[in-house]
C-alpha cells in the first residue's frame, strides 16, 4: 500500500504534464502545489480508491463488488478516503462507471421495495447476486482499475488462483475491456509472486504467464497484454524507445514494467523515472509502486518520503489489517479454484450480514480514523492526541452509531465549529474482538502500534456508555 501512495504523492504536483516538460523540469523529489495544490505527501485517486478497495475487504472479509462499487461511490459524492476531503480526480470511465451504478442502484431499489437510505447496505446474498455490478461500457481500457489493485493481491495471495482471478473481476466493475481485465490477472499475479518469494529474475522473465499458468486458470491473456509479458517493456531508452506513460492502460503497464525493470534496484529511481516520462504520471507511479512496494519492501522506501505521506498510521494499519483478514479467510477455504464468473462468493453469512465477524464498528472506526484529522487541519506530528471537544465526541458517536450512514461522519466533520480539547486518555481499544485481532495477530506483541491508530477512540464510547448507564 506504501509503494502505491508514495508513487501517487510523488506524481501528483506534475499530473499531465508532458514528457517536454519534464525534461526541463524533472521531478527529483516529492513536492507540494502543482496540478491539484496539494501538500507535500497528500495523493489522489489511486490511493483513494486503493483504500476504498482495502477496507472492502477488511468490512465484508471477502470480495464483493457491489461493497467495492459503494465504497467509490461514497468517495466520488462525499470525499470518503480522500487526502483533501473531497473527490478532486477521477478519470472518466470511473466516473461513468459510478453514475451508472447509481442508475442501477435506483432501478434496483425500486424494482425490490428497498429504500434508497438503505441500498448502499445489502447484504441479502440472493440480491447481491442479482445486482448487475458490471457498470463500465464496453471497450474502456483505461489504467483506472489497474492503479487501485494491490489490496486484492495482498489479501488472496495466499491462494494465487483467487488473488488473479480476483485481480481481474475488481477491474470489471469500472472498466470493461478485456485488455484492462487481463492487465490486471497479470499485474496482480506478478505482486502474488513477490510475496511468495519470487526474485527479480523471475518476475521479469518472459515466460513468467507460462511458468504460473495454473494461476491463470490456463486463460491466456489477451495479446496486447502477453506482448507485454513477453518483455516488450524491456527497453533500456525508456522514453525514446516508445515507453509512455499515458492513460492507456497497455502503455501504463508497460511504463511501471519498464520502471521496475530498469531501476537498478532502487525505488526511489524507479518512482522518479516513472513520474518523468510524464502525462499520468501519479497513475503511472502509484502502479510502479504497487509491484515495487511489495518487491523491496516497507523499510527500502525512502524514509524522506514515507514521513511525509498523509495519513500514514492509518496507511499502516489498513496494510497489516487486510494482511490479517486475507489470512483469516484463506485459512477457512475448502475449494481449490473458484469459477471465472464470481462476483459474490461466500460473503453473506446464513443471518444474512456480510462477513461472519462484521458488526459495523470497524467500518466506523475506519471512518473516523480517515477524517478525524480534519478538526484541527493536520495530523499531529507526534501523535499524542486527536484534538476535539465534548460536544464533538457526543455528535461523533452519535453519527458513528448510525451503522446504516457511515459516510454522514464525513459530512458532520467539514461542518464541525467546536472548541478544541485534548484527548489524552488510552486504556484499551473499543472492541475485544479488534483488540484480540490487531494485538495477538496482527501486530505480533507491538501494541504501541495500535495505540497510535486507535488513539483515543474507546474513550469516546466508554465515556458514551457510562453516560448511558447513568440516566
Amino acid at each position: 500500500m506504501f509503494g502505491l501512495a508514495v508513487g501517487d504523492a510523488l506524481g501528483a504536483h506534475v499530473e499531465f504534464r508532458p514528457h517536454s516538460y519534464l525534461v526541463v523540469n524533472p521531478v527529483k523529489d516529492l513536492e507540494e502545489g502543482g496540478t491539484w495544490g496539494l501538500a507535500r505527501g497528500q495523493f489522489t485517486d489511486d490511493t483513494s480508491m486503493a483504500l476504498c478497495l482495502a477496507l472492502s475487504l477488511i468490512a465484508c472479509q471477502d470480495f464483493v463488488s457491489y461493497d467495492q462499487l459503494v465504497r467509490y461511490k461514497w468517495w466520488y459524492r462525499y470525499g470518503y478516503m480522500s487526502s483533501t476531503g473531497h473527490c478532486f480526480d477521477i478519470g472518466a470511465a470511473t466516473k461513468d462507471s459510478i453514475q451508472e451504478f447509481e442508475k442501477r442502484q435506483k432501478q434496483f431499489a425500486h424494482d425490490h421495495s428497498i429504500h434508497l437510505d438503505q441500498i448502499d447496505f445489502l447484504s441479502n446474498r440472493d440480491l447481491l447476486q442479482a445486482f448487475d455490478v458490471k457498470c463500465s461500457k464496453e471497450g474502456v481500457a483505461g489504467n483506472g482499475a489497474l492503479m487501485r489493485l494491490v489490496p486484492v493481491p495482498i489479501f488472496f495471495f495466499r491462494h494465487p488462483v483467487a488473488a488473479v482471478e480476483y485481480s481481474g473481476i475488481s477491474n470489471i466493475i469500472t472498466h470493461g475491456d478485456e485488455k484492462a481485465y487481463d492487465a490486471c490477472r497479470y499485474y496482480g499475479a506478478l505482486i502474488v509472486a513477490v510475496l511468495h518469494g519470487a526474485n527479480k529474475n523471475e518476475l521479469t522473465s518472459n515466460t513468467f504467464y507460462d511458468d504460473h499458468l495454473i494461476w491463470f486458470g490456463h486463460r491466456a491473456l489477451h495479446p496486447e497484454v502477453m506482448t507485454v509479458a513477453r518483455g516488450s517493456y524491456k527497453r533500456p531508452g525508456g522514453y525514446q524507445d516508445g515507453i509512455r506513460g499515458k492513460g492507456y492502460v497497455i502503455n501504463a503497464l508497460e511504463a511501471a514494467l519498464w520502471a521496475f525493470w530498469s531501476d537498478e534496484d532502487s525505488f526511489e529511481k524507479g518512482a522518479l523515472n516513472a513520474v518523468n516520462l510524464g502525462d499520468d504520471t501519479d497513475t503511472t507511479a502509484a502502479i510502479y509502486g504497487q509491484l515495487a512496494g511489495a518487491y523491496y519492501g516497507y523499510k527500502k522506501l525512502p524514509t524522506k518520503w514515507l514521513d511525509c505521506i498523509y495519513a500514514k498510521n492509518f496507511i499502516h494499519c489498513v496494510s497489516t489489517w487486510i494482511a490479517y483478514e486475507g489470512e483469516h479467510w484463506f485459512s477457512n477455504q475448502t475449494f481449490s479454484t473458484i469459477p471465472s464468473n464470481t462476483i459474490v462468493r461466500k460473503a453473506v453469512n446464513s443471518s444474512g450480514r456480510i462477513g461472519h465477524l462484521y458488526d459495523g464498528w470497524q467500518d466506523h472506526i475506519i471512518e473516523f480514523l480517515a477524517t478525524a484529522r480534519w478538526f484541527d487541519g493536520h495530523e499531529s506530528k507526534y501523535e499524542k492526541s486527536w484534538l476535539i471537544s465534548k460536544k464533538q465526541v457526543e455528535l461523533l458517536l452519535y453519527w458513528v452509531r448510525q451503522a446504516d450512514r457511515p459516510y454522514l461522519i464525513h459530512q458532520w466533520v467539514q461542518r464541525a465549529e467546536y472548541a478544541r480539547l485534548e484527548v489524552l486518555q488510552l486504556i484499551r481499544p473499543i472492541m475485544e474482538t479488534m483488540r484480540n485481532i490487531l494485538r495477538n495477530h496482527i501486530l505480533h506483541k507491538d501494541y504501541s502500534l495500535f495505540e497510535k491508530v486507535f488513539h483515543g477512540i474507546h474513550a469516546f464510547r466508554d465515556a458514551h456508555l457510562k453516560d448511558e448507564k447513568t440516566k
